[in-house]
């Protein structure tokens, strides 16, 4: 079993932003797309602005396998459904401590609204059982 490493958490949290590529049934990766990741505790969380329509979310929600680059860290990850109502509260906190300070609301309140609350993705090493 593996988890992230303190190291691997430390850099994604430290980085704002998370390049992920969808893995295709063929076992191929998608074109990467840019987003903005956060963690809670030892997890990290991803969300599309778009919400459930989003299509970086469609192509990850389709096979939930994934490759995410940051800071250095490529791992390979499977992308857990979205938490409930309020792991979602603490999710929206972690976006508006992370980015709300450095970003003007326009970029943040997207990422806590309702329809991206719907595409919320764990990111969990591929590797963890």
């Amino acid at each position: 079993m593996s988890a992230w490493t303190a190291d691997e958490l430390a850099a994604i949290d430290a980085t704002d932003e998370l390049r992920i590529a969808a893995r295709r049934a063929d076992g191929t990766l998608r074109r990467p797309v840019t987003v903005w990741v956060v963690r809670y505790g030892d997890d990290l969380y991803v969300r599309s602005a778009r919400g459930r329509d989003g299509a970086w979310f469609r192509a990850v929600d389709a096979s939930h396998e994934a490759q995410v680059t940051a800071d250095g860290v490529n791992r390979d990850v499977t992308c857990t459904d979205e938490p409930g109502p309020a792991m979602n509260d603490e999710i929206d906190t972690a976006f508006h401590a992370k980015y709300g300070g450095r970003y003007p609301a326009e970029f943040v309140v997207p990422m806590v609204a309702a329809e991206a609350r719907a595409a919320t993705l764990r990111l969990v090493p591929a590797d963890q059982e």
